[in-house]
């Protein structure tokens, strides 16, 4: 390889290929020089080095022609290793490129990785050279042909949302070609999208496909990083989850995959981690931005020496570095325009919004977001809670934004356990949390509903277990969630007694009825349509086997042709997925309000009764005139009216269907003491329906 250098440009950031040659450029305020490291394909012979002289606004910027994608490369960055007044640089230590597009390989564990003497404080200064053990970022050819691709842009409130993690959801799938298993290509294969499109969900949210590290006290216990939250590389698709090669490859096939989903009608949303990276507290070891300049990238504390922590992963970007936020803009913007990826879900969002240490609605990460012409208009969900002070943050967030409703998650467990004082809040979170999103133009879409997440038990698991079951993590048991608001039905853990599993059943069933029936956007964790169980585990993290991955020999097909039939349900009933608020006032035409709360013998409820303990059961009509909406030829949506009935007590219930100006006739749809969704049964206006313990009913208009 022959090459040339010239000054090169500031801008872009990053490696980039232009047919000829690649431009190298990198920030650091702080550093007092920079080197440039070429590799060759083996990851670990040094073919050539460049110093970078050219230095424009904080960044570090060469050309060097002659270079061809597929180039393995890293940088030495020197200044003074001072950790007291927060800087670390070590030019013994090769980093990582924070704007590298892939990455060849994962970190080799070793001490040379840290730039201090593993043994003694880090205040030492370790002379290792890292370079054999950690893995390079490499040039890549960004060109690809997405053909006709379009984004499918999904309403929010039509959409329906799948958590899933590439590797787990195909791991087992046994109609797979086992040497593509647990990859992007194995998200891109017909029988996956078909089982997307016959569920029913419209949006894929992928847990961390960033390129992640996995902590060396996992490795040393024979775990592993399963979920990813510990991001090194915010452009890079991870290596670990492609079939095609390690040095671009990668990047290749993730378009490729988000074209076949994107061709299905699926949108592709990822969760990112932008609050912290995988290097950890000032023991952590030096991969990238700590080298590069630690004082800049990270939110340091009064004795800089040490880290701001609102992540409980050892440091918190930051966020109020205009650097900083160029980097996450940058990231955000790439996956939209060169990716085609539909939206972001982001881990622990209300670290991104605080300015000194308050989490602030008017923070410069939201100013940036909602001017920016690309992102904000994708998707945006929030996790809207840190560790930190004033970091839970549900309801906060500003218009534009969704919110990973933890409110609502725990409303609906403690409701289906029978917890007192609940019908007030559940029918809150039943009809889109207005008490929560109404203000600052939010409408009910910004709820994203869920029951279970990756973090946590699976449903199956939430209807089986009091308690949970950590040991496999190495921990003692004392990780993860101990107030779980879960209930066994009366026995630990897998059972024969056929009562108990029955019950398990229909808990499923009422949960899932719930969560479809609510307004907001449902959003599903993959696995519990099949009754996916992880042990008792809540935790798995660290658990990259068949604690965690789907289960393709034992699906429970009734639970999961159940869950296929509610999802299309709700998709063809618009009054289930409004655009808008319910008002409560009256709908021409029908002479009665939008939406209705009865009790069981058919009279509306007062005020009064929402505040009674002891009440377990609720029954509430939807107006299905009361939509107002319009379709895209510009015709107004209506729907069929429906009266659900809710009785989460331990008794049965007997309800008397509304008077005649609600519906003359009614047809049951739904039961869950049963799998079926139909049409059984004709019910009139005066009826008297007994409504079995713990369940739920729905009957639709004749």
């Amino acid at each position: 390889m022959e090459t040339k250098i010239n000054t090169g440009s500031p801008y872009p950031l990053g490696a980039t290929y232009d047919g000829e040659g690649v431009n190298f450029a990198l920030f650091s305020e702080n550093a007092e020089a920079v080197e440039l490291y070429l590799y060759d394909s083996s990851n670990q012979q040094e073919i050539e080095k460049f110093k970078i002289t050219e230095k424009t606004h904080q960044v570090w910027h060469i050309y060097v022609s002659g270079i061809k994608p597929g180039q393995l490369y890293g940088y030495r960055v020197h200044g003074p290793y001072d950790p007291a007044q927060g800087h670390r640089f070590n030019p013994h230590k090769l980093l990582i490129d924070p704007y590298a597009k892939a990455i060849s390989g994962v970190v080799q564990w070793n001490d040379a990785l840290f730039a201090y003497n593993i043994g003694e404080d880090d205040l030492s200064l370790d002379t290792t050279d890292s370079a054999p053990f950690v893995p390079k970022s490499v040039v890549i050819d960004g060109h690809f042909d997405w053909g006709d691709d379009l984004p499918p842009r999904i309403p929010m409130h039509q959409s329906v949302i799948y958590e899933t993690h590439v590797k787990g959801f195909t791991a087992t799938h046994p109609e797979i070609p086992e040497e593509i298993r647990g990859t992007y290509a194995a998200l891109a294969h017909p029988v996956t999208i078909n089982y997307l499109k016959e569920l029913g969900i419209t949006a894929i949210e992928l847990l961390p496909i960033h390129h992640f590290i996995t902590d060396r006290h996992l490795q040393d216990k024979g775990l592993t990083n399963y979920w990813g939250y510990n991001s090194v590389g915010f452009f890079a698709p991870d290596v670990r989850y492609s079939a095609s090669g390690t040095h671009g490859e990668q990047v290749v096939e993730f378009k490729e995959m988000v074209k076949a989903l994107h061709s299905a009608g699926i949108e592709v949303i990822l969760d990112v981690v932008y609050n912290h990276t995988g290097e950890g507290n000032e023991m952590g070891p030096t991969l990238s931005f700590r080298g590069i300049d630690n004082a800049s990238y990270y939110r340091l504390a009064e004795d800089p020496r040490y880290y701001m922590d609102f992540t409980g992963t050892g440091n918190t970007l930051n966020t109020r570095q205009p650097n900083v936020l160029r980097l996450i803009m940058d990231s955000l913007r790439y996956w939209v325009q060169e990716m085609h990826v539909d939206g972001f879900r982001f881990d622990l969002a209300s670290a991104l919004a605080r300015e000194l240490h308050d989490v602030d609605k008017l923070s410069s990460f939201f100013d940036v977001i909602h001017q920016d012409p690309v992102i904000s208009q994708v998707k945006l969900i929030a996790e809207p809670w840190d560790i930190g002070e004033g970091g839970y943050q549900v309801g906060e967030f500003p218009a534009g934004w969704a919110e990973w409703n933890g409110k609502y998650r725990d409303c609906i467990r403690d409701y289906w356990i029978g917890a007192d004082s609940m019908i007030a809040e559940f029918a809150n979170r039943l009809t889109g949390s207005s008490d929560l999103y109404r203000g600052d133009n939010r409408t009910p879409s910004a709820s994203i509903n869920f029951i279970t997440a990756h973090d946590g038990f699976t449903l199956h698991d939430l209807v089986s277990y009091n308690e949970k079951h950590n040991e496999a993590n190495g921990e003692d048991n004392k990780d993860g969630e101990s107030h779980n608001r879960s209930w066994n039905c009366g026995a630990e853990g897998p059972t024969d007694d056929s009562t108990v599993n029955n019950l398990r059943e229909k808990q499923k069933r009422n949960m899932l009825v719930t969560l479809f029936l609510s307004q907001g956007v449902p959003m599903l964790v993959a696995g519990d349509e099949q009754g996916r169980t992880q042990q008792g585990n809540n935790n798995a993290y660290c658990q990259d086997n068949e604690i965690s991955w789907l289960n393709w020999a034992n699906v429970d097909v009734s639970l999961l042709d159940f869950t296929k039939k509610l999802i299309h349900f709700r998709r063809e009933h618009p009054v289930f997925c409004r655009r808008k608020w319910f008002q409560g006032l009256p709908i021409r035409g029908t002479g009665v309000e939008d939406i209705v709360w009865f009790l069981p013998d058919a009279s509306e409820m007062d005020d009064h009764h929402w505040q009674e303990d002891y009440a377990r059961s609720l029954a509430v009509f939807l107006n299905g005139a009361g939509i107002r909406s319009v379709d895209t030829d510009g015709k107004k949506i209506v729907d069929a009216n429906f009266y659900l009935i809710f009785n989460a007590y331990w008794e049965d219930v007997t309800y008397t269907l509304p008077g005649e100006n609600y519906g003359a006739g009614w047809f049951k749809i739904l039961d869950t003491n049963n799998d079926t969704i139909e049409s059984f049964g004709n019910y009139s206006a005066g009826d008297s329906i007994l409504v079995p313990s713990r369940s739920i009913l729905l009957f639709q208009s004749q």
